[in-house]
């Protein structure tokens, strides 16, 4: 399946100006020598950086970093990534890098993090009974629980049958608000964490009817990338059944979310040899292919999806940068010409990255199973500026 990565969390290396030190490493101890080994490869990081000309204080600062417990435990991959003798992102990541590899240059080398950060969503999901919900998330890494969203304590269960007399009548409505307010909180606290970027997809799971009300609670954006599965909040209660099912839920929405960005392409692309006036002249899901055309776009903020084949062509070339986010260019004459006072090379995919970060896009690595843009790099455009 191809990843889907957002690119917020790369903004961070895009405010100063290189040359960076990009570090992928296997952190994986599978072995009895797993230590020895790690050693030889941190080592592998050292010898790399400086043949490629890193100044000491910053491969310092990668080396320091390296020694250290990452902090989230013992993941399979670490990512690193220096300038000016700081450690400015130390990424973990889902997938193992298949080579130790240490790089330095004027941009941050972040391209390979399209296949090592995991292509599974993030998730909400909330444990949900009468009185309340328990709350976890997860990610491609780890599961982190987000402790509780709390209701009327005194509520109680009720009976569900025909009450008896006008006491049990007063008791049942008064029960069902109960409910009804509780439900407001634990869609409201969905909707707060969800709106903070927390996740892409929320799992609602417990007592069908409750559920089905705090769905209903949800609102519309949020209610579409939420699912009901079976489960029980129950301390205690078996839940692998309910871990199984999650799963599931989760690669669905990312085989779905793959598929979209996909055929949102290959619509917008169009008939072979259709022209467009201008690239400024897109609708709603159209698309950019090949150098120039996807250049022209990262640079008017027009990319919502960046595609990227495993062994583009087009990506490993170099292209002609200056120190703004916007700055990039095919050809040198044409960064002079935006203003660019010394353009530098720099290479395509990585340039573009930062570019479609600043936006706020995101970038899809196309599968090898599945067509894709020629020259392995194309976008998907929002509307037009």
């Amino acid at each position: 399946m191809g990843n889907i990565m957002e690119l917020g969390f790369l903004r961070p290396l895009f405010t100063r100006l290189g040359p960076w030190a990009s570090v992928y490493i296997d952190t994986s101890r599978a072995t009895e020598d797993a230590l020895k080994i790690q050693e030889l490869r941190e080592r592998s990081v050292a010898s790399q950086l400086i043949d490629a000309g890193a100044d000491g204080y910053t491969t310092r600062a990668v080396m320091e970093r390296l020694s250290r417990e990452p902090a989230s435990g013992a993941p399979p991959g670490r990512a690193l990534f220096a300038a000016g003798a700081e450690v400015v992102l130390d990424l973990p990541l889902a997938i193992s890098p298949p080579t130790v590899e240490a790089t330095w240059s004027l941009l941050p080398h972040v391209s390979p993090l399209a296949r090592l950060r995991g292509d599974e969503p993030s998730c909400l999901v909330a444990y949900i009974d009468r009185t309340g919900a328990d709350l976890e998330r997860y990610d491609a890494l780890h599961r982190e629980a987000l402790g509780e969203a709390h209701g009327k304590e005194d509520q109680g269960r009720g009976h569900r049958g025909v009450p008896a007399d006008r006491h049990e009548w007063h008791y049942r409505n008064k029960v069902e608000n109960a409910w009804d307010e509780t439900a407001d909180v634990i869609a409201a606290e969905l909707a707060r964490r969800w709106t903070g970027g927390e996740a892409d997809l929320v799992v609602l799971t417990g007592d069908p009817r409750e559920r089905r009300a705090v769905h209903q609670r949800l609102p519309e954006p949020l209610r579409a990338v939420a699912v009901e599965v079976a489960g029980s909040r129950a301390q205690g209660a078996a839940r692998g059944p309910v871990d199984e099912e999650i799963a599931r839920v989760r690669r669905q929405f990312a085989r779905e979310r793959l598929e979209g960005a996909l055929e949102r392409f290959r619509q917008g692309r169009g008939r072979p040899g259709e022209h467009r006036a201008s690239t400024l002249d897109t609708g709603p899901g159209e698309a950019a292919e090949g150098m120039p055309a996807v250049v022209d776009a990262v640079r008017n903020h027009q990319v919502a999806t960046l595609l990227l084949a495993p062994d583009a062509s087009d990506a490993r070339r170099e292209v002609w940068i200056g120190p703004g986010v916007d700055d990039v260019a095919v050809q040198r004459g044409e960064a002079l010409a935006m203003g660019v006072a010394k353009p530098e090379r720099a290479r395509a995919d990585d340039a573009l990255l930062r570019s479609a970060a600043a936006a706020g896009g995101e970038v899809l690595l196309v599968p090898e199973d599945m067509p894709g843009p020629a020259g392995g790099l194309g976008a998907v455009l929002r509307y037009a500026l």
